[in-house]
């Protein structure tokens, strides 16, 4: 299934992401995570490709592929294409197709210590070309409200958007914030650019410190005051500060729906209390 025709109909699409685990770390680690976030029905799950999105293995597929044929959830299978050659990419599309996956978030990937090839693609914009050229693939890309940390402009990040979207994309999903106000500012520069398509907007529950910091710096996500108040008032108490987290992240969402966002996609960290949580917050909202 096209999971971008969902936001054809009257409803909010609800989605959460996964990692595999590294390479050496046994698959069924990621099983009780998927059997835990499987009954709360979410439209789709995503699945990062490989452990921090560097590792060159095929467990993605194979994750996607139990998502999709065990759990009967649509997969989004992430795949980047840095350091890569057309016949790398066509293996895994491959692989991918012969699973019944049919949903691919096309990302360039950061390049690897040690990695000297560039490969067939220089950015996310040549892997979406090249995967609508050869197969029936539904093509998600990814946006960021506060800019790719390697653009100069949110501007340019903009225009660089632009590309990818008149190459056929189906819906974006957006790097996560914890600002609303920099997402409605991000979408109305897409609306000026003629950028129409659904956006999904990326949601991180706070549960830890220093994995909210780590991933604030990794994608240049601002982190308001008010949200710096909570960290410092709860970061002694591990229980609490999850669950102001959880808070947050709530009525990060109730306002983004408020303000006409149509889809939310949880980061969950492979953490399933937590989606957990967020899920009973948003049954009565989310329909």
């Amino acid at each position: 299934m096209n999971i971008s025709r969902l936001f054809e109909k009257e409803k909010i699409v609800f989605s959460f992401e996964i990692f595999p685990p590294k390479y050496e770390t046994p698959i069924e680690i990621v099983y009780d995570t998927l059997e835990a976030l499987g009954d709360l029905s979410p439209d789709y799950i995503s699945v990062t490709y490989g452990a921090g999105g560097n590792s060159r293995d095929n467990r993605t597929c194979e994750v996607a592929s139990i998502i999709k044929n065990k759990h009967k959830i649509e997969p989004l299978a992430h795949l980047t294409c840095i350091g890569s050659t057309k016949e790398d990419i066509k293996e895994i599309l491959d692989d991918l197709k012969k699973n019944g996956v049919q949903n691919i978030l096309a990302l360039r990937g950061d390049k690897r210590d040690g990695e000297a090839r560039v490969g067939d693609f220089r950015y996310a914009s040549d892997l979406i070309e090249y995967i609508k050229s050869i197969g029936d693939f539904n093509v998600v890309a990814a946006c960021y409200p506060e800019k790719h940390l390697d653009c100069n402009s949110i501007d340019d990040d903009v225009n660089n958007l632009k590309n990818k979207v008149d190459k056929g994309v189906g819906h974006l999903v957006s790097q996560l914030f914890f600002d609303n106000n920099s997402f409605y500012n991000f979408r109305e520069k897409l609306t000026k650019k003629g950028i129409n398509i659904p956006i999904t907007a990326g949601i991180m529950p706070l549960t830890q410190k220093n994995q909210i910091t780590k991933m604030a710096n990794m994608c240049g996500a601002k982190i308001p005051s008010k949200y710096l108040k909570m960290i410092d008032k709860y970061e002694n108490d591990k229980t609490a500060l999850r669950d102001a987290g959880i808070f947050y992240a709530t009525e990060q969402i109730i306002d983004l729906i408020a303000n006409g966002v149509r889809g939310v996609h949880l980061y969950t960290m492979n953490n399933p209390v937590v989606a957990r949580k967020i899920s009973i917050n948003m049954a009565n909202i989310i329909k």
